[in-house]
């Protein structure tokens, strides 16, 4: 820790100065009093540090460093201990490139399927979300640097996620989108990000009741919040609010703000102070220099473990694992051109990367090779569909890789449906016609729709298993290690299975969480709407069996636990893993919940033969829901019936037990609609009327480019600043992601712009230009617009957050 002076001894100018970035990713220095710049980078799977000769910020120049499986599959599985793993070896790497952030873990809740950044998040459920991402903040921690939980909160769609006002009640809030932040808390990450969405009509950013009375008075989070890049409208605001440090840089736009509001009284001069105390306490901690180097080859096998762990097999005949003696045709592109990461600000660089095809080929096995479709090309091709199909008919066993290509899952854009390419369902269904001994294995970030689910002989769920994720499917198809996993979502048949389909994503202002706590398997099994996969689920390569389940009490008060334990034995030929998931069901009839809700779980390996006795605690929060006119958890007085289960529709063992103590009467009793599909049944759940979207008339700083462009001088704005972003072949690659860029840059506020421009469109511009949209000082609109487009167009692109993932992958090992 570097001994920095009192935030005393600093003028309020310098203490204002700290408040906003350098740039892009570094802070502010004050070198008069030997206050240094610490970096922060996006970190959740991977550091993405960019490389130092970059001139701007980009997605193309970073330093190689281990590309490990994305949140989606490290969740998947259900092992603390291997992700705190990883989260050690995250750290390690960025210690070794100087960063002193790491922007991660990432661990919205996954409302809908379709959201773009899915595969970043961590689960459907807040007790698997928070539990690993305190698992990955204390592994990353360990090694003296920092991480950051994300987004906070309510951040769970990509569309117009720059202006939307997620519209949700207190009760839903607290139990599923707060629940997880609360648990990863434990661990005391060293910095929270505030979202970029607005909640319940305030900006995350400028929220006070979200940051300073809950995250920090009632959860005593004592580190940084720092606002996602670009999030902040009003900064004196987001400072009042507690969002302590402004990214990226404005050039010192901000700074003005600050002063200005604090010389008005706007803005008292405490709030800065407590603000900047914060940001020395965090430059303080970092470490100053990289360590010079990292063990490469033990992270790449640690990224090859995790990927297997986090494989769930979803269905399977006795097929896998694969014997030595069957030839096999392999297909699909993916098996030489993996898909193993998603596209955005996550996107790392890797070390090196493994594939299915040269894994095979290294073994001495030579297969089948078909490609079967191009990896960036949804179009149906019957030729390579032909082809495809004489390997498999030439082979004892099929291989198939399908999936999702990179521009189908990318940040700043939400998917528009459940389905594979056509291409890729043609391939699967004529591979498994010509050969029934077919193993489908899916790259992909989020669900995918499995209309031809009944015909494969096994299907594996690998999501995106990073660099090493090639070499670990092979090490799964063979045995020589199980697939681990268990799904941390739930896998639909259809978007309208659920229970937030009608309202996603929304209006372009307004996005209303009407299906409250219903979301996953809470909807599902208090519906009866079956999945095609339910949440927990996952087979493996051994059998288990469960002893009988007991607690060590049947009666409980409402401040007491339980503990729930059974034998677990591993009666099979092979060592396996067995996931115990402990689920509560409210049987008092005092307040409406979901029909089984997560509580507890561990995870097990055995040895064949081998038996073990699983402990599963409940405290009592596991019984308890957030009453919104208490304005506390509560417990209702009651039957609760404890329920050990494989997943969540797969209960082994009912255990009832009774709370002698706790309320009898709530505000949202059994009757309440689950779902609240009318706006009565919506005000009443809200406690109050439904808020009305922002207009899109006046136009104002919160006016989008698509907005705009209604009018003469906003559409000469949108053209000038879409030709002023320069952007090449290896920022876009395919039309579908070129189509993307258009999509970001029209859902783009203006002050967003501004606060991306790196100082070059200043607010009091922005203020021009709005009046000129709004019909006044016409006459200077056009110069204005066409200055400020072009000024801010060479900037914005880097934070235009995807690019085309290529073959060009750095070999430099450190």
């Amino acid at each position: 820790m570097t001994e920095l002076p009192d935030v005393d001894e600093l003028t309020l100018e310098q203490r204002v100065r700290l408040l906003s970035g350098g740039d892009f990713w570094h802070t502010r220095p004050v070198p008069e009093h030997g206050v240094p710049a610490v970096t922060l980078t996006d970190g959740p799977h991977g550091i993405r540090a960019q490389s130092a000769t970059s001139e701007r910020f980009d997605l193309s120049h970073n330093e190689p460093a281990t590309c490990f499986p994305t949140a989606v599959t490290l969740a998947s599985s259900w092992d603390e201990e291997l992700v705190e793993e990883v989260g050690r070896a995250l750290g390690t790497e960025a210690r070794a490139l100087g960063v002193a952030v790491a922007l991660g873990p990432g661990m919205n809740i996954k409302r809908h399927p379709l959201g773009g950044r899915n595969f970043e998040y961590l689960s459907e459920d807040p007790l698997v979300s928070g539990r690993m991402a305190a698992a990955m903040v204390r592994g990353i921690q360990s090694r003296g640097v920092g991480a950051c939980l994300k987004h906070f909160a309510v951040n769970n769609q990509e569309s117009h996620r720059f202006v939307v006002d997620a519209v949700v009640d207190e009760r839903t809030l607290r139990e599923l989108y707060l629940a997880g932040f609360e648990h990863a808390l434990t661990a005391r990450p060293w910095a929270v990000m505030a979202a970029y969405n607005r909640l319940n009509g305030l900006h995350c950013t400028d929220n006070p009741r979200l940051l300073s009375m809950v995250l920090r008075g009632q959860w005593g989070f004592d580190g940084l919040v720092v606002s996602d890049w670009g999030a902040v409208e009003d900064r004196a605001a987001a400072v009042r609010a507690g969002t302590d440090l402004e990214m990226p840089g404005t050039a010192g736009d901000s700074d003005r703000e600050v002063l200005a509001a604090v010389r008005s009284g706007r803005l008292e001069r405490e709030h800065v102070t407590d603000s900047a105390r914060r940001v020395l306490e965090l430059v303080g901690r970092a470490p100053r220099d990289g360590s010079g180097g990292f063990p490469v080859e033990r992270h790449h096998a640690l990224a090859r473990r995790a990927a297997a762990e986090g494989t769930v097999l979803l269905t399977n005949d006795g097929t896998l694992p694969l014997s030595r003696q069957r030839t096999v045709a392999l297909i699909g592109a993916f098996a030489e051109s993996p898909r193993y990461q998603g596209n955005g600000s996550s996107l790392v660089t890797p070390t090196q990367l493994d594939t299915a095809l040269e894994e095979l080929r290294g073994r001495g096995v030579n297969p089948h090779y078909a490609r079967g479709y191009e990896p960036g090309d949804s179009e149906r091709n019957p030729t390579l569909v032909a082809e495809a199909v004489e390997a498999a008919r030439r082979a004892d066993v099929a291989v198939v890789l399908a999936g999702l290509p990179g521009a189908y899952e990318t940040e700043g854009v939400d998917r528009q449906d459940l389905g594979l390419p056509a291409q890729h369902d043609d391939l699967i269904n004529a591979v498994c016609a010509a050969n029934p001994r077919t193993v489908v294995a899916l790259s992909n970030g989020a669900p995918v729709a499995m209309p031809w689910v009944d015909r494969p002989a096994a299907i594996l769920e690998c999501y995106l298993g990073g660099q090493a994720g090639g070499a670990a499917l092979v090490d799964v198809l063979h045995g020589d290690v199980e697939p681990a996993g268990r799904l941390a979502e739930s896998l639909p048949v259809a978007v309208s299975d659920v229970a937030a389909n009608p309202f996603f994503p929304g209006r372009p202002h307004q996005v209303e969480h009407r299906e409250g706590l219903f979301v996953g398997y809470r909807h599902h099994t208090t519906s009866g709407v079956r999945p095609l996969f339910p949440f927990g689920h996952g087979l493996g390569y051994t059998t288990f069996e469960w002893g009988a389940a007991t607690v060590d009490r049947q009666r409980l008060g409402a401040e007491e636990s339980v503990t729930v334990s059974l034998e677990v034995t591993n009666t099979g030929d092979r060592g396996g893993s067995e996931v115990v998931q402990v689920y509560v069901h409210d049987r008092t009839g005092v307040v409406l919940r979901p029909r089984r809700e997560l509580r507890g779980f561990a995870k097990v390996r055995l040895d064949p033969g081998r038996s073990t006795t699983v402990e599963v605690e409940l405290g009592p929060r596991a019984f308890a829901y957030y009453d919104v006119e208490r304005a506390e958890w509560t417990v209702p007085r009651g039957t609760f019936d404890i329920e050990v289960a494989r997943s969540s529709a797969d209960v082994v063992h009912t255990l009832p037990v009774e709370l002698t103590e706790g309320v009898s009467t709530s505000p949202e009793p059994p009757t309440t609609p689950p779902v609240a599909t009318d706006d009565a049944a919506f005000r009443q759940r809200l406690g109050g009327p439904v808020p009305t979207p922002r207009a899109v008339l006046p136009f104002t700083r919160e006016s989008t480019v698509a907005e705009i462009s209604s009018t003469a001088l906003g559409g000469l704005f949108a053209r000038v600043l879409r030709r002023a972003t320069p952007v090449g072949e290896d920022a876009l690659g395919e039309g579908a992601v070129t189509g993307t860029l258009d999509r970001v840059l029209s859902e783009m506020p203006l002050r967003g712009l501004a606060r991306l421009s790196g100082g070059r469109l200043r607010g009091e511009v922005v203020d021009l230009l709005v009046d000129a949209l709004n019909g006044r000082r016409v006459s200077t609109g056009v110069r204005v617009l066409r200055t400020a487009a072009e000024a801010v167009g060479g900037r914005i692109v880097g934070g235009i957050p995807f690019r085309r993932e290529t073959r060009g992958i750095s070999r430099d090992t450190h």
